[in-house]
Protein backbone atom coordinates (compact mmCIF):
# COMPACT_ATOMS: atom_id res chain seq x y z
CA UNK A 1 0.00 0.00 0.00
CA UNK A 2 1.33 3.12 -0.86
CA UNK A 3 0.25 6.66 0.36
CA UNK A 4 -0.60 9.82 -1.69
CA UNK A 5 -0.33 13.33 -1.46
CA UNK A 6 -2.84 15.18 0.11
CA UNK A 7 -3.38 18.59 -1.79
CA UNK A 8 -3.45 19.08 -5.14
CA UNK A 9 -0.04 20.16 -6.01
CA UNK A 10 2.79 17.81 -4.52
CA UNK A 11 3.88 14.48 -5.69
CA UNK A 12 4.32 11.31 -3.56
CA UNK A 13 7.15 9.51 -5.74
CA UNK A 14 7.99 5.72 -4.39
CA UNK A 15 11.17 3.59 -5.71
CA UNK A 16 10.70 0.18 -4.99
CA UNK A 17 13.80 -1.78 -4.10
CA UNK A 18 13.00 -4.64 -6.57
CA UNK A 19 12.00 -4.69 -10.29
CA UNK A 20 8.60 -5.98 -10.93
CA UNK A 21 8.54 -7.95 -14.23
CA UNK A 22 4.51 -8.37 -15.21
CA UNK A 23 2.14 -8.45 -18.35
CA UNK A 24 -0.71 -5.85 -16.48
CA UNK A 25 -0.51 -3.79 -13.44
CA UNK A 26 -4.03 -3.28 -11.55
CA UNK A 27 -4.09 -0.05 -8.69
CA UNK A 28 -6.78 -0.71 -6.19
CA UNK A 29 -7.56 2.73 -4.00
CA UNK A 30 -7.82 1.88 -0.66
CA UNK A 31 -9.40 4.92 0.71
CA UNK A 32 -9.62 8.66 0.03
CA UNK A 33 -8.79 11.80 0.90
CA UNK A 34 -11.80 13.00 3.16
CA UNK A 35 -11.30 16.67 2.85
CA UNK A 36 -10.49 16.48 -1.14
CA UNK A 37 -12.34 15.24 -4.34
CA UNK A 38 -12.45 11.65 -5.23
CA UNK A 39 -9.82 11.18 -7.87
CA UNK A 40 -6.46 9.69 -8.51
CA UNK A 41 -3.40 9.91 -10.94
CA UNK A 42 0.17 7.46 -11.49
CA UNK A 43 2.26 7.27 -13.83
CA UNK A 44 4.94 4.17 -14.00
CA UNK A 45 8.56 4.33 -14.62
CA UNK A 46 10.30 1.38 -16.23
CA UNK A 47 13.75 -0.15 -16.77
CA UNK A 48 14.65 0.56 -20.53
CA UNK A 49 15.02 -3.15 -22.31
CA UNK A 50 16.31 -4.13 -25.63
CA UNK A 51 14.46 -7.01 -27.76
CA UNK A 52 15.93 -8.89 -30.32
CA UNK A 53 13.62 -11.29 -31.59
CA UNK A 54 14.15 -13.98 -34.37
CA UNK A 55 11.42 -16.14 -36.20
CA UNK A 56 11.94 -19.43 -37.33
CA UNK A 57 10.07 -21.18 -39.77
CA UNK A 58 10.50 -25.10 -39.08
CA UNK A 59 13.27 -25.16 -41.99
CA UNK A 60 15.62 -22.83 -40.99
CA UNK A 61 18.25 -22.33 -37.59
CA UNK A 62 20.87 -20.03 -36.61
CA UNK A 63 24.42 -21.34 -36.41
CA UNK A 64 27.19 -19.35 -34.17
CA UNK A 65 31.02 -20.48 -35.15
CA UNK A 66 33.47 -18.61 -33.14
CA UNK A 67 37.07 -18.97 -32.65
CA UNK A 68 39.07 -21.71 -30.84
CA UNK A 69 40.53 -19.96 -27.83
CA UNK A 70 43.99 -21.51 -26.54
CA UNK A 71 42.14 -22.02 -22.99
CA UNK A 72 38.79 -23.27 -22.48
CA UNK A 73 36.47 -21.42 -20.92
CA UNK A 74 36.09 -22.07 -17.08
CA UNK A 75 32.29 -21.52 -17.26
CA UNK A 76 29.49 -21.45 -20.39
CA UNK A 77 26.11 -19.69 -19.90
CA UNK A 78 23.42 -19.38 -22.34
CA UNK A 79 20.57 -17.83 -21.81
CA UNK A 80 17.24 -16.99 -24.39
CA UNK A 81 13.21 -16.82 -24.65
CA UNK A 82 11.19 -18.75 -26.96
CA UNK A 83 7.46 -18.93 -27.83
CA UNK A 84 5.81 -21.06 -30.47
CA UNK A 85 2.54 -23.00 -31.23
CA UNK A 86 4.84 -26.45 -31.87
CA UNK A 87 5.18 -28.85 -29.15
CA UNK A 88 8.30 -30.10 -30.50
CA UNK A 89 11.40 -29.16 -31.50
CA UNK A 90 14.68 -28.61 -31.67
CA UNK A 91 15.94 -25.24 -30.29
CA UNK A 92 19.87 -25.80 -29.55
CA UNK A 93 22.48 -28.48 -30.85
CA UNK A 94 26.06 -28.62 -30.37
CA UNK A 95 27.93 -31.82 -31.00
CA UNK A 96 31.54 -32.88 -31.22
CA UNK A 97 33.68 -36.07 -33.24
CA UNK A 98 33.42 -38.55 -30.37
CA UNK A 99 30.03 -38.78 -29.83
CA UNK A 100 29.62 -35.82 -27.50
CA UNK A 101 26.68 -33.90 -27.81
CA UNK A 102 24.24 -31.09 -25.83
CA UNK A 103 20.46 -30.57 -27.46
CA UNK A 104 17.81 -28.70 -25.42
CA UNK A 105 14.60 -29.51 -27.45
CA UNK A 106 10.77 -28.96 -26.78
CA UNK A 107 8.90 -32.62 -26.37
CA UNK A 108 5.15 -32.74 -26.43
CA UNK A 109 5.37 -29.30 -24.85
CA UNK A 110 8.11 -29.72 -22.42
CA UNK A 111 11.98 -28.96 -22.39
CA UNK A 112 14.62 -31.14 -22.53
CA UNK A 113 18.23 -30.75 -21.58
CA UNK A 114 20.07 -34.18 -23.06
CA UNK A 115 23.52 -34.33 -22.77
CA UNK A 116 25.83 -37.43 -24.03
CA UNK A 117 29.29 -37.81 -22.32
CA UNK A 118 30.14 -39.94 -25.75
CA UNK A 119 30.47 -43.38 -26.17
CA UNK A 120 29.31 -45.22 -23.25
CA UNK A 121 30.60 -48.84 -24.18
CA UNK A 122 34.29 -47.66 -23.71
CA UNK A 123 33.24 -45.51 -20.76
CA UNK A 124 29.64 -46.97 -18.51
CA UNK A 125 29.99 -44.14 -16.14
CA UNK A 126 29.19 -41.43 -19.13
CA UNK A 127 25.46 -42.61 -19.36
CA UNK A 128 23.40 -39.37 -21.15
CA UNK A 129 21.79 -36.86 -18.92
CA UNK A 130 18.12 -36.28 -19.84
CA UNK A 131 16.64 -33.26 -17.55
CA UNK A 132 13.22 -32.43 -18.34
CA UNK A 133 11.58 -28.83 -17.20
CA UNK A 134 8.16 -27.13 -17.76
CA UNK A 135 4.84 -28.48 -19.26
CA UNK A 136 2.12 -26.84 -22.07
CA UNK A 137 4.97 -24.45 -23.25
CA UNK A 138 3.71 -24.50 -26.71
CA UNK A 139 1.08 -21.92 -25.24
CA UNK A 140 2.38 -18.80 -27.47
CA UNK A 141 3.62 -17.04 -24.73
CA UNK A 142 7.43 -15.74 -23.94
CA UNK A 143 9.54 -18.64 -21.64
CA UNK A 144 12.93 -18.03 -20.69
CA UNK A 145 15.71 -20.54 -20.58
CA UNK A 146 18.88 -20.35 -18.90
CA UNK A 147 21.50 -23.14 -18.93
CA UNK A 148 24.85 -22.76 -16.56
CA UNK A 149 27.81 -24.94 -17.31
CA UNK A 150 31.10 -25.05 -14.99
CA UNK A 151 33.28 -27.95 -14.82
CA UNK A 152 31.01 -30.89 -14.14
CA UNK A 153 28.03 -28.45 -12.33
CA UNK A 154 25.64 -27.64 -14.86
CA UNK A 155 22.25 -25.45 -13.64
CA UNK A 156 19.10 -25.56 -15.91
CA UNK A 157 16.26 -23.03 -15.46
CA UNK A 158 13.16 -22.70 -17.41
CA UNK A 159 10.59 -19.55 -16.48
CA UNK A 160 12.58 -19.71 -12.71
CA UNK A 161 12.46 -23.36 -11.96
CA UNK A 162 15.73 -24.39 -11.79
CA UNK A 163 17.09 -28.12 -11.77
CA UNK A 164 20.99 -28.31 -10.59
CA UNK A 165 22.96 -31.82 -11.44
CA UNK A 166 26.48 -33.18 -11.61
CA UNK A 167 27.50 -34.81 -14.78
CA UNK A 168 29.30 -38.23 -14.34
CA UNK A 169 32.51 -38.03 -16.08
CA UNK A 170 34.41 -35.19 -17.09
CA UNK A 171 31.82 -33.05 -18.42
CA UNK A 172 34.27 -29.96 -18.41
CA UNK A 173 35.94 -31.53 -20.80
CA UNK A 174 33.65 -32.33 -23.59
CA UNK A 175 34.85 -32.56 -26.57
CA UNK A 176 32.77 -30.32 -28.80
CA UNK A 177 32.79 -28.66 -32.09
CA UNK A 178 33.00 -24.72 -31.79
CA UNK A 179 29.47 -24.53 -33.45
CA UNK A 180 26.38 -23.74 -32.03
CA UNK A 181 23.02 -23.75 -33.82
CA UNK A 182 19.88 -22.66 -32.70
CA UNK A 183 16.67 -23.60 -34.12
CA UNK A 184 17.40 -26.64 -35.63
CA UNK A 185 21.07 -28.46 -37.05
CA UNK A 186 22.38 -27.34 -40.07
CA UNK A 187 22.49 -30.87 -41.84
CA UNK A 188 19.56 -32.86 -41.94
CA UNK A 189 20.98 -36.29 -39.69
CA UNK A 190 24.09 -34.93 -38.76
CA UNK A 191 23.35 -36.43 -35.30
CA UNK A 192 22.29 -39.89 -34.80
CA UNK A 193 20.20 -38.97 -31.86
CA UNK A 194 17.98 -36.35 -33.56
CA UNK A 195 14.65 -37.54 -34.79
CA UNK A 196 12.16 -34.50 -33.98
CA UNK A 197 12.02 -31.33 -36.29
CA UNK A 198 13.07 -28.29 -36.18
CA UNK A 199 12.34 -25.02 -33.76
CA UNK A 200 9.14 -23.36 -35.67
CA UNK A 201 8.36 -19.98 -33.82
CA UNK A 202 10.47 -16.77 -32.28
CA UNK A 203 13.50 -16.53 -29.89
CA UNK A 204 14.22 -13.13 -28.06
CA UNK A 205 17.38 -12.34 -26.61
CA UNK A 206 20.07 -15.35 -27.55
CA UNK A 207 23.06 -15.33 -25.63
CA UNK A 208 25.88 -16.87 -25.31
CA UNK A 209 28.70 -15.99 -22.70
CA UNK A 210 27.35 -12.45 -23.08
CA UNK A 211 27.18 -12.33 -27.27
CA UNK A 212 23.86 -11.21 -28.35
CA UNK A 213 23.86 -13.71 -30.98
CA UNK A 214 20.92 -12.01 -33.11
CA UNK A 215 22.18 -8.73 -33.00
CA UNK A 216 25.71 -10.42 -34.26
CA UNK A 217 24.05 -12.41 -37.11
CA UNK A 218 22.16 -8.92 -38.04
CA UNK A 219 25.56 -7.33 -38.27
CA UNK A 220 27.27 -9.83 -40.08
Amino acid sequence: AFSGNTNADNVVFYKLQHSIKARFLRFVPLDWNTNGRIGMRIEVYGCPYRSEVVGFDGKSCLIYTFNQNPVNALKDVISLKFKTMQSDGILLHREGKNGDHIILELIKGKLSLLINLGDTKTHPSNAPINITLGSLLDDQHWHSVLIEHFNNQVNFTVDKHSHHFHAKGEFGYLDLDYELSFGGTPVPGKSETLSHRNFQGCFENIYYNEVNIIDLARRH
